[in-house]
């Protein structure tokens, strides 16, 4: 049997079932730890990056690896890219594929000059070239694509509109 609550009848609402409110507490609930792990995996990007910049800043000293320290930069960059990324989440409640797409380009780049460009295999320097192109279009298609994440439904206005232009030739 399940309980009910009536709210004040100003139209016709179906009334509230407890499972609905029960819902709601759950799903609050379960974004509250889902943002708990996001920060926890913040904090621990965070102490990753102080680590890789000390380790970083210690090779420095002579003999100096240019190659070695070119790596590490690049490296602290995705780290920095990644961290943005989950700042992003936290703030915004989704992840941002431009970010994402940001973080990917450079850490293709990275592999590729970290490995030496003369060094590595015809093929997957192809396959590198060709992924790098796929991401490139996926950067500049997302301006395009709706932000649904602000609330805009896309599939809503597309139907306004259409509803509006039949409105206007009827």
């Amino acid at each position: 049997m399940q309980q009910t609550i009536n709210p004040p009848k100003t139209r016709q609402q179906p009334p509230i079932s407890l499972y609905e409110i029960n819902r709601g507490r759950i799903v609050r609930l379960l974004e509250s730890v889902q943002d708990l792990i996001v920060v926890s995996l913040c904090i621990g990007l965070f102490s990753f990056m102080v680590l890789q910049m000390r380790d970083m800043f210690l090779s420095m000293l002579p003999p100096v690896h240019f190659h070695m320290v070119t790596a590490d930069i690049l490296f602290l960059l995705i780290l920095v890219e990644l961290f943005r990324l989950l700042i992003i989440y936290l703030q915004e409640q989704r992840i941002s594929i431009g970010v994402a797409v940001e973080v990917s380009i450079v850490s293709v780049l990275r592999e590729i000059i970290v490995s030496g460009v003369l060094e590595t295999d015809w093929t997957k320097i192809l396959a590198a070239c060709a992924f790098l192109i796929v991401l490139g279009v996926l950067l500049v298609v997302r301006v395009w694509i709706p932000p649904t994440f602000e609330g805009i439904d896309p599939e809503k206005a597309i139907s306004k509109r259409h509803s509006q232009s039949v409105s206007e030739k009827g």
